[in-house]
């Protein structure tokens, strides 16, 4: 493996039981890139991250952290590495105040004055309890926490789950503050995409454990096009377009969208509905995404 990777795996694979949560999964993270692990609820984005960072051991499979393998992480390679759960526990019985005083002998290069920006930037309630914050006060004490010391690579585990659309918004403007600053290395899992256009240089897509993509945001925006046709007459049964998603016809009208769009293929599409209106439009990531998930639902219920 490349040492100049910051998140580097090949085959990883886990399982629980008879469930393959992660099966042959290869993926690369270069340095300075911003990269969006996205998947449905159940879909192995928690599961990959546990194996990243060497909480989770593989069954087959390896994959390396900042040129370290995952299940030989010492204390000096998480000095370098910040990370933020979900679930991530925090002394609720502390101050905001007293974690930050109680986690800044942890790490060598510890920036007060980065610190301090941090909170203002996110409006951290320092001298509050833990246990009374809110969840998003919580998540952003955490990110406070991982990221006042500058770590090379920057990993968050669903952290905007569950925040109310302001948490979210001041969570999501810090983190975009400090990396495009800076331009550390991201590896962020969500099923919601919101946040992904603004934040992420590329998109992996994983669903029921399995890699189905992974390319630049710009890429897979350009190739996916939603198509809608107008027909002088009924749509003809049995349409087929193998790179055509989401299809139904409704009398004359058919509606698709096309996954690997290009000048050819639109030229391609006028030719074959000459005798009609075709209207091609942009999609969003998030309508890719929700576009794709049925998909693999549809396919996962033809081979059940």
């Amino acid at each position: 493996m490349s040492m100049e990777n910051v998140i580097e795996t090949r085959g990883l694979t886990r399982t629980f039981g008879a469930v393959e949560a992660v099966r042959d999964l290869s993926i690369v993270v270069p340095p300075g890139k911003a990269l969006a692990f996205l998947g449905r609820n159940g879909a192995g984005k928690t599961t990959t991250i546990k194996l990243l960072a060497g909480l989770l051991s593989p069954q087959r499979g390896e994959s390396r952290v900042l040129g370290v393998a995952s299940a030989a992480l010492k204390p000096a390679d998480w000095q370098r590495l910040g990370y933020v759960a979900e679930s991530q526990r925090l002394y609720g019985w502390m101050t905001g105040t007293e974690l930050l005083a109680f986690v800044r002998p942890l790490y060598p290069t510890w920036d007060r004055d980065f610190e301090s920006l941090l909170v203002r930037r996110l409006f951290v309630p320092l001298g509050r309890r833990i246990s009374h914050c809110s969840r998003g006060e919580r998540m952003k004490l955490a990110l406070v926490a991982a990221l006042a010391y500058r770590p090379t690579l920057l990993i968050l585990d669903e952290p905007f789950s569950g925040l109310d659309p302001l948490s979210r918004d001041e969570l999501l403007a810090g983190v975009l503050e400090v990396t495009g600053q800076h331009r550390w290395s991201i590896f962020f899992s969500t099923h919601d995409v919101d946040e992904v256009e603004r934040l992420a240089d590329d998109v992996a897509l994983i669903d029921s454990g399995q890699l189905q993509l992974h390319e630049s945001v710009e890429a897979l925006q350009a190739r996916f096009r939603r198509v809608h046709v107008s027909l002088p007459t009924p749509v003809p049964p049995g349409f087929q377009e193998p790179a055509a998603i989401e299809v139904s016809s409704e009398g004359n009208v058919l509606r698709f969208v096309h996954t690997q769009f290009s000048a050819e293929v639109e030229a391609e599409l006028r030719r074959r509905f000459a005798g009609g209106q075709v209207e091609i439009g942009p999609l969003s990531l998030r309508e890719i995404f929700v576009a794709l998930v049925r998909a693999f639902q549809e396919r996962s219920f033809a081979h059940a």
